[in-house]
C-alpha cells in the first residue's frame, strides 16, 4: 500500500529536483528519503526517477504518475480538513510568503494576533520581495500585490480597492518644492526599486480617466520597498508606493501624498494558494482575519477622501536611520 508520506517525498523531490534539499525541509537524511521513493518504485513496479551523482529527473514514467500523486494528496487533505473543521483548535503549520514592506509593518503584528488565537499551530514566515511560487516554494499561501491573468492558482482579496500614491517627506518638500503635476517628476529625486526582475520606474496615474505615464529617475534604487519607504521618510526622494504601505507614515505627518486629484494605478492584495481545496481551516481562518485588518486601513482610500486632509500628528519628521 501507498504511504502517505512517501507521496508527499516524492511531490517535494520532483519540484526542488533533489532529495537531499527535499530531506532538508522535512528535517530527514537524505537516505531517508531516498528509501522512501523506493518504497514508492517497489508499490508501482515502476522507476519515477532517472538518478545520476549529479542530477535528478523525472522518468516518463514519474511524469504520468506526478498528476494523480498530487490529486491523491489534495483528496486526502481535503478529506482531513472535513473531517477536522469543526475542531475548535487549529493546528500544524502554516507557511506564509509576503512582500517584504508589507510584511515588516503590517503582516507581521497581525499574524503575531493570530497566532495568540491558534496558539496549537505553528507559523513560519518568509519575507522577499521576489514573488514567492506557490507550487516549487516552501510556501502554503503568499500574499501578493497586483493583478495576474494566471489562472493555475486561486487569489482571495485582501484590499482590491488598494491603489499606489505618490509621497515624501516635509523635509524634502521644503529643500525641493512640491511637484505641480506628473510630468515635473523628472526635475525631482524619485526613489526606484525592482517589480517583477525589472527596474519600477514608469509611474502611472489617471487623470479624469485619461492614463499618463510618466519616466522617472534618481540615484538611489533598492530591490527591498521597505527600504525605499525608509529612504523617503529620511527625506531622500519621492516614492511611489502602495497606499497601505504609506498609510500609517501619512496619518503620522512623517510624509505627505503628492498630486491627490491624480488616481494611482490599482495595486489589489490578494492571499494566494495553489488550489480552492487547499484552504485548510488555517487558511481560511487567516483570510478572514487579514480581511478584516486591510478594511481597516483601506478605508479612506475606498471612500475616496483626500489624502491631503487626512489629519496630520506632527509637522516635523521624526528622524529615521536606514
Amino acid at each position: 500500500m501507498v504511504r502517505f508520506e512517501d507521496l508527499k517525498l516524492f511531490l517535494r523531490s520532483a519540484a526542488l529536483g533533489s532529495f537531499s534539499v527535499a530531506a532538508r525541509e522535512v528535517d530527514l537524511l537524505p537516505g531517508q528519503v531516498s528509501a522512501a521513493i523506493k518504497r514508492l518504485e517497489a508499490e508501482l513496479g515502476v522507476r519515477l526517477f532517472a538518478r545520476s551523482t549529479r542530477s535528478l529527473r523525472l522518468t516518463a514514467e514519474g511524469e504520468q504518475y506526478l498528476p494523480f500523486a498530487q490529486n491523491a494528496l489534495e483528496t486526502l487533505r481535503e478529506g482531513h480538513d472535513l473531517v477536522h473543521r469543526d475542531r475548535a483548535e487549529v493546528r500544524g503549520v502554516l507557511q506564509v510568503a509576503a512582500p517584504s514592506d508589507f510584511g515588516r509593518n503590517l503582516l507581521l503584528p497581525w499574524l503575531t494576533e493570530f497566532r495568540r488565537a491558534h496558539p496549537a499551530l505553528s507559523l513560519r514566515v518568509f519575507l522577499s520581495d521576489q514573488v514567492a511560487d506557490v507550487f516549487r516554494d516552501p510556501v502554503d499561501v503568499a500574499i501578493r500585490y497586483g493583478r495576474s491573468d494566471e489562472a493555475s492558482f486561486v487569489a482571495l482579496p485582501l484590499a482590491p480597492g488598494n491603489r499606489r500614491v505618490l509621497v515624501a517627506s516635509p523635509a524634502y518638500l521644503a529643500r525641493h518644492g512640491r511637484p505641480a503635476s506628473l510630468q515635473a517628476l523628472v526635475q525631482h529625486t524619485c526613489l526606484q526599486f525592482m517589480l517583477q526582475a525589472g527596474v519600477y520606474d514608469q509611474w502611472a496615474f489617471h487623470d479624469g480617466g485619461k492614463r499618463q505615464v510618466v519616466s522617472i529617475r534618481g540615484p538611489l534604487l533598492s530591490d527591498d520597498a521597505e527600504v525605499v519607504r525608509r529612504w523617503a521618510v529620511a527625506g531622500e526622494g519621492i516614492a511611489c508606493k502602495s497606499w497601505m504601505d504609506v498609510r500609517a507614515d501619512v496619518l503620522a505627518g512623517r510624509l505627505e501624498v503628492l498630486l491627490p486629484h491624480l488616481v494611482g494605478d490599482a495595486a489589489p492584495l490578494h492571499l494566494v494558494c495553489p488550489h480552492r481545496r487547499q484552504f485548510s481551516p488555517a487558511v481560511r481562518l487567516l483570510h478572514a482575519a487579514l480581511q478584516a485588518h486591510c478594511a481597516v486601513l483601506s478605508a479612506d482610500q475606498e471612500r475616496g477622501a483626500a489624502a491631503e486632509a487626512l489629519p496630520v500628528v506632527s509637522s516635523q519628521p521624526p528622524p529615521s536611520t536606514l
